[in-house]
């Protein structure tokens, strides 16, 4: 495998396309605020308004009544780094060797020297704030946790940052605020590695007694709140995270934020940590529904979201609010804990009509629910335009009048973002663990890789094939038949085109990519 590396990315002046954002309704004099919030390991099955699933979601719903539901939108990737990689930066992640998914001692992965979607807001005059689920590294390399973190999420743009370092299972299972963990007390220090444990430090090997939550697979090493993580652990005891009030905290920071507002339009970053592993809603959702801690988990992230439209809603500021709903990757059931999600899941069907889900090069591992609502601009509207996280940040871009960044690989759709007729993607690369498929249209080209048909640990239906496959999704949206030797010239077209993309950045034996990164 080949890696070219990036060119320098620049900013093309785009004051002429203030209109866009504007000409649909009455002439607005004031930007809006931007809240764009990412949910984890949430499949479109799992969002009631899409009408596959079982479980209730009522406030998330109430985005799609009144703003545009589509049915045709990507994460760029079936894993969550690379994904929010895209998402902030509008480049392919699979361009990028080191955009996999880190470990929780990882250095921050996006360069502090690129346009990123909070810098270019900054620079129209925007406030900007990161609260909730990160996973894009921090640091650079060599992190003291008792000293201030840097570079961190405030370096690409963010004024405020308030974050996990990675995910929920992983540590440090603490709070980083503007690059300090928050509630660290100089007598206790915290230590991480990645590597090996601190002598006398029990994990769920040596200590099962302690755990309420039995481990699966992967999630063996240092134990917090009964919970076996990935990595080990030692110290801050005063610093770490109570997995039950997570939900709570981030949404009382969420609203908080909005409350600043000192005359700039805002831009929140809002990354729920549902429903990823270990799914420990707070006591009040617990029960919610017949799926276990997976269902629960899910009602509690739909509170999360009611609880900030409400707070919108009373502080009269949701009447100029750009809102945006996304998952960033597909839903997993079996993801390293005996929690029983995958054998509580009975009519539920997380990934909808799609096959596969995160790892998966089949699509439910990156078709994922995006809702865009901006109240007076949007009407309820289910649109089936083909579109993808990575044109947020030159959607955005366009739809401010701000510049639209020259180099990267999102295109602007602001139009189509808020449901009006305009130009939407024609094709996409997408991503899982280093293998690529593309969608173009209504097809999927499948390419051959190597490899398990299933992956082990979470039962996963990878996508790995023997040969080049083609598939229909509107015909046949659980990608069951393979047409690539009834639609030749099709076939022929599509893989043309996509080794044509991916040959910038991969040698044209596309086998070769699979576990390469």
């Amino acid at each position: 495998m080949r890696y070219s590396g990036r060119p320098r990315l620049t900013m093309l002046a785009a004051g002429a396309l203030l209109p866009v954002a504007f000409s649909c309704d009455a002439p607005q004099k004031e930007l809006p605020d931007i809240l764009l919030i990412v949910a984890d390991d949430l499949g479109i099955g799992d969002v009631s308004c899409y009408g596959m699933g079982r479980i209730p979601t009522p406030n998330i719903d109430s985005l799609a009544r009144n703003g545009v539901r589509f049915t045709n939108a990507y994460a760029t990737s079936a894993t969550s780094t690379p994904s929010r990689y895209a998402l902030f930066t509008g480049l392919y992640p699979w361009t990028n060797p080191n955009a996999r998914i880190l470990p929780g001692d990882a250095p921050l992965l996006i360069p502090t020297d690129i346009p990123t979607l909070p810098k270019m807001l900054q620079e129209a005059g925007y406030s900007t704030a990161a609260i909730g689920k990160w996973h894009l590294g921090m640091g650079d390399g060599n992190i003291d946790w008792n000293a201030p973190i840097s570079p961190c999420a405030n370096d690409i743009g963010f004024d405020y940052s308030c974050l996990i370092a990675a995910t929920n299972d992983r540590v440090p299972t603490v709070y980083v605020e503007n690059g300090r963990v928050l509630g660290l007390e100089a007598e206790d220090p915290i230590y991480v590695d990645y590597e090996n444990n601190f002598p006398g430090e029990p994990t769920a090997l040596s200590n099962p007694e302690m755990l309420r939550l039995r481990w699966h697979h992967g999630h063996n090493c240092s134990i917090v709140n009964g919970v076996p993580r990935i990595g080990y652990m030692k110290g801050g005891s005063s610093a770490r995270w109570v997995d039950e009030e997570m939900a709570d905290f981030f949404c009382s920071l969420v609203k908080k934020q909005l409350d600043s507002k000192d005359g700039r339009p805002q831009f929140i970053y809002y990354g729920l940590h549902e429903p990823h592993v270990p799914r420990l809603p707070h006591a009040r959702f617990q029960g919610a529904t017949p799926y276990g801690s997976r269902g629960d988990a899910i009602v509690e992230a739909d509170w999360c979201v009611g609880e900030v439209l409400r707070h919108l809603e009373r502080s009269g500021r949701l009447d100029n609010t750009l809102i945006i709903f996304t998952s960033d990757n597909g839903p997993v059931l079996q993801d390293g804990y005996e929690d029983y999600a995958d054998s509580l899941i009975a009519d539920h069907t997380p990934a909808g009509v799609y096959r596969g889900g995160k790892y998966s090069l089949y699509d439910g591992g990156t078709h994922v629910p995006f809702i865009v609502f901006w109240k007076g601009h949007t009407r309820a509207e289910v649109s089936e335009a083909l579109v993808s996280q990575l044109d947020l940040f030159s959607s955005i871009a366009e739809l401010i009048g701000a510049p639209v960044p020259s180099g990267v690989d999102g295109q602007a759709y602001s139009k189509t973002l808020l449901g009006r007729k305009g130009p939407s993607r024609e094709s996409m690369i997408l991503e899982a663990k280093s293998r690529l498929v593309m969608r173009r249209g209504d097809w999927v080209l499948l390419p051959p890789y190597k490899g398990p048909a299933v992956r082990k640990t979470t039962g996963t239906e990878l996508g790995n094939v023997d040969s080049w496959q083609l598939f229909n999704l509107v015909s046949d949206p659980h990608q069951d038949a393979d047409l690539a030797a009834s639609e030749p010239e099709r076939l022929e077209s599509m893989k043309k085109e996509f080794l044509e993309t991916v040959g910038t950045y991969y040698d044209y034996d596309i086998t070769a990519i699979a576990g390469q990164k």
